[in-house]
């Protein structure tokens, strides 16, 4: 017998009560509990799939709630696949090793939160990519601070808040372009509005990892100095580990898109790793591609630091963004988030109301779906109008998509980018968080653009630039 289809629609109350139990329960049991987030997301979809049963929704719109959902992050998770190869290729290959040996020489012990900051920002800017950044240059920067015994959490804020920062700014980013696209903006117009909250978040973050990083003062130099050596003993430590790092660029400046550059530069790592180990054999490349690098250096720091990478590294992360995602899908395509957006954005008119329900829902997404570009789709759509109407200009509505919708993924532990993040760098998402400056900014100043005009784009504006 045929199922039959939905009933009627999800009102608007019955959408906020959903979101709240779901929310208490995630809350409850990643926050309080510290319970990974795998087992309250199957819990949340459970209740979910029998509530959409009971209220008239037929299986198969259920099972296609769920498929849809999680279709969305196919390239994503694809690309976390790829990363996971990278990530032991370049260790394998001495890429990561000698980012770190040079970082020792190069880098002030003392500025070196800040300069951590500023370079991932400058990486992330010119490859538009965060996760990339995380993964590569990411991972020699937090091996360095753990062996200047600096807190981890720390390091990683520099890490993510630099990464985030050149995402959020690159004109090769996804998550910019689509923020531009949804809204009906100019990229570069888009860009340079992104300005009024960015560069002041940037400059807080600075001055933040400055008297972060001038208040540690526990270095040890002959651990440093330890690990150097241990580095050069055991790793091939060359100018041309550079060649993957160059070719990334090159990658990004001819717009290649992610997978292809990905495959790039990880067959360019295991050819460097033949050239430079006369015994390596194929089928130990292959597990390293597989199971990551296992390090035997006779420094336990060191084995630790660099005992990463490899494609099963990265199942943990592809299963839970999977449950992330198909749990975005049912309240996405089952009209439990539309329930709650559409209502709210008739009524909000002047623009201090409009950016705060454009940020609290950009927030709201991430909370519930864990998907930062449906973080932007979702408000987007729903305040584009609205934003019309109050006379602002589509830069004004795209550069809150982004302080509300992009940079807060990484906060959310069962966000896709935070469940990368955490598993990358291996610091918990709640570790981190507090560090994590830009993200924690860009929303505040986007609030302060919008309650004091400063920055704030109307129609009548763009009119005036043509």
């Amino acid at each position: 017998m045929k199922e039959k289809q939905q009933q009627s629609n999800v009102s608007m109350i019955e959408g906020i009560w959903i979101l709240i139990i779901m929310m208490v329960i995630l809350g409850t049991a990643v926050i309080k509990f510290q319970v990974s987030p795998e087992v309250p997301i199957l819990l949340v979809i459970m209740l979910i799939m029998f509530w959409a049963r009971l209220r008239g929704f037929s299986w198969d719109d259920i099972n296609n709630s769920l498929i849809k959902g999680v279709s969305t992050g196919i390239i994503p998770i694809f690309i976390f696949i790829l990363i996971g190869a990278l990530i032991s290729t370049w260790i394998l290959s001495g890429v990561i090793p000698s980012l770190m040996v040079w970082g020792f020489k190069l880098i002030s012990i003392r500025w070196f939160l800040p300069s951590v900051f500023v370079v991932c920002a400058v990486v992330g800017s010119a490859i538009g990519s965060a996760l990339t950044v995380i993964s590569t240059v990411g991972i020699a920067f937090l091996g360095m601070g753990i062996t200047m015994g600096m807190n981890p959490a720390m390091v990683a804020g520099a890490i993510i808040s630099g990464a985030v920062f050149g995402d959020k700014t690159s004109p090769l980013s996804d998550s910019t372009n689509l923020a531009a696209a949804i809204v009906g903006a100019d990229l570069f117009s888009h860009i340079k509005n992104l300005m009024w909250s960015t560069i002041p978040a940037f400059i807080v973050s600075l001055i933040g990892y400055a008297l972060l990083g001038h208040g540690s003062n526990h270095f040890n130099g002959a651990t440093i100095n330890q690990t150097i050596s241990t580095l050069q003993h055991h790793f091939f430590i060359s100018p041309w580990a550079l060649l993957p790092i160059v070719l990334m660029f090159v990658c990004a400046w001819v717009k290649l898109p992610a997978i292809p550059t990905l495959f790039v530069n990880v067959l360019v790592a295991i050819l460097m790793s033949f050239l430079n180990q006369a015994h390596l054999s194929l089928t130990k490349v292959a597990d390293v591609i597989i199971n990551g690098i296992v390090a035997k250096t006779g420094n336990a720091n060191v084995d630790k630091l660099l005992s990463r990478g490899g494609i099963s590294a990265m199942m943990g992360t592809v299963s839970l963004v999977i449950l992330a995602l198909g749990l975005g899908g049912l309240l996405m395509h089952l009209g439990v988030i539309e329930a709650v957006m559409k209502p709210v954005s008739k009524y909000l008119n002047s623009p201090k109301a409009l950016v705060t329900a454009t940020l609290l829902s950009g927030l709201g997404v991430n909370l519930f779906v864990g998907e930062q570009y449906l973080a932007s789709i979702l408000p987007g759509n729903a305040f584009k109008d609205t934003y019309r109407r109050a006379g602002l200009a589509p830069v004004a509505l795209s550069r809150v998509l982004e302080d509300g919708g992009t940079v807060i993924n990484y906060l959310v532990p069962w966000g896709v980018a935070a469940v990368f993040t955490a598993q990358t760098l291996g610091v918990a998402t709640l570790s981190y968080l507090p560090f994590v400056f830009f993200s924690l900014a860009s929303p505040l100043f986007s609030l302060l653009s919008a309650y004091t005009g400063i920055g704030l784009k109307y129609l009548k504006d763009e009119v005036k630039d043509e």
